[in-house]
């Protein structure tokens, strides 16, 4: 069987199947260049074993075929009420963390009822690239806009329709990967104006190494698909650019804020619990004004991780595809660095944002005025346990991707611990190696 026809298969029988991964098969599934043109993934593929051991975990390694939807045999509209069991023990690992951390765990481990716990749900933080998960949401929206009843169409478009980055791709000091496929040269630049990449390969950079630039290009083309609908395939950039320039600013404004909230708020994500207002680079944000500010939670966080896994990000076919683009293939950082997940398959966003005091300097991810670090996670352990997380921070003052990591390590502990029939197992706190990494 073809994988175009494994996906027709998938679609129809995700619907009455079981489909949570049994058996093992930046951020996509390795073997997906065919399918995808992300250049990256054909040199991965072609790395010897050993290099391939140093680069990805064992957890970074599946294939296409093994991601699939946990919660489809049992969608969930809706977050479960709180488990007190598990509430109990998740409180337990937060006694001498700061009280700004804020988290929501969902146990979702198939052969039991899914169980829930929070801490602090409904704190607003600055999302940071966690918001990028807005971007690709309202990406997918559209694209199902343009070919509803036609997935295959919107893989298509996303393989073959290649864009400019022009303005809106600066600036950004997150680097993204060249592979020449051809020539095998592998290198790492920021993105420029006069960059080209197809769809998904720009998703990809916004995704699996948090470019922002990427954010504000994919943003935009969720935009243009709405605005020009059927002709959005053919359009040119220069009559993108003509667009933007003589649509008015306000117009830009409304249709921009549109886009990217209105599919959270069709999920019931309302925009107290998670909403993005401005795009990410000032070369987009000069174009396309900000409105409404960022603020995001862990329970708005988690709302969408549920819809995810139960097939309600867009449909079915568009929430296996991001969470495909959410596999991590490329270094993992802060939560998703603990070692506890080196095998598992982790699906990842991290996101930070840090600012100093007027006349005084602090550290990278040390801000004094704001230090906004968060994640969100969907772990898949070997032994069957799966959860997700939501974990948002302000700690001033101290770069806390060493606590997420002693956290993640802590939360796995918890959720495989009350999923065992052995109660005198130790939760502990583990040992984790200290690498903050960029988001």
């Amino acid at each position: 069987m073809t994988f175009r026809n494994f996906r027709i298969v998938l679609f129809f029988g995700i619907l009455v199947a079981v489909v949570y991964p049994s058996l093992p098969a930046g951020s996509y599934p390795i073997d997906g260049f065919s399918e995808t043109g992300i250049a990256r993934l054909v040199r991965l593929t072609k790395m010897d074993s050993a290099a391939l051991v140093r680069t990805l975990p064992y957890g970074g390694r599946h294939s296409l075929e093994y991601v699939r939807l946990n919660l489809m045999d049992q969608p969930l509209d809706s977050l479960p009420t709180v488990d007190a069991e598990l509430q109990r023990e998740i409180s337990t690992i937060f006694p001498n963390m700061h009280p700004s951390y804020s988290v929501s765990v969902l146990d979702m481990t198939p052969g039991r009822a899914p169980r829930y716990a929070e801490r602090n749900p409904t704190a607003g933080y600055q999302p940071g690239s966690v918001g990028k998960l807005a971007v690709v949401t309202a990406f997918f929206c559209e694209l199902q806009n343009l070919y509803p009843e036609d997935y295959e169409k919107r893989w298509e478009l996303m393989r073959t329709k290649v864009v400019k980055a022009g303005p809106f791709g600066v600036y950004d000091h997150h680097t993204i990967p060249l592979y020449d496929t051809a020539t095998e040269r592998y290198a790492r630049k920021r993105v420029d104006p006069n960059d080209e990449f197809n769809l998904y390969e720009w998703v990809d950079h916004m995704l699996s190494v948090s470019n922002n630039g990427a954010a504000s290009i994919v943003w935009r083309e969720a935009l243009l698909m709405r605005v020009f609908g059927d002709e959005y395939p053919d359009l040119t950039f220069e009559e993108m650019m003509t667009y933007f320039k003589e649509t008015p600013r306000d117009s830009l404004r409304n249709i921009g804020e549109d886009i990217v909230n209105g599919p959270l708020r069709d999920m019931g994500i309302d925009g107290d619990a998670w909403r993005l207002g401005t795009m990410f680079t000032r070369g987009a944000s000069a174009i396309v004004p900000p409105k409404g500010g960022s603020t995001g939670t862990v329970r708005g966080l988690m709302q969408w991780l549920t819809a995810l896994e139960s097939g309600r990000v867009v449909d079915a076919p568009s929430s296996l595809e991001i969470k495909r683009l959410m596999y991590m293939t490329d270094r993992r950082i802060r939560y998703a660095h603990a070692p506890v997940l080196d095998s598992a398959a982790v699906y990842f966003k991290s996101g930070s944002l840090y600012g100093c005091l007027p006349g005084t300097s602090c550290g990278k991810y040390k801000g004094n005025r704001m230090n906004y670090m968060n994640s969100v996670a969907i772990v898949e352990q070997p032994d069957g346990t799966r959860y997700m997380v939501a974990l948002m921070s302000n700690v001033l003052g101290r770069n806390s991707a060493y606590d997420h990591q002693v956290l993640a390590t802590r939360i796995d502990k918890v959720v495989r611990r009350t999923n065992s029939a052995d109660p005198r197992e130790s939760i502990g706190t583990g040992e984790d190696s200290n690498e903050s990494g960029n988001d």
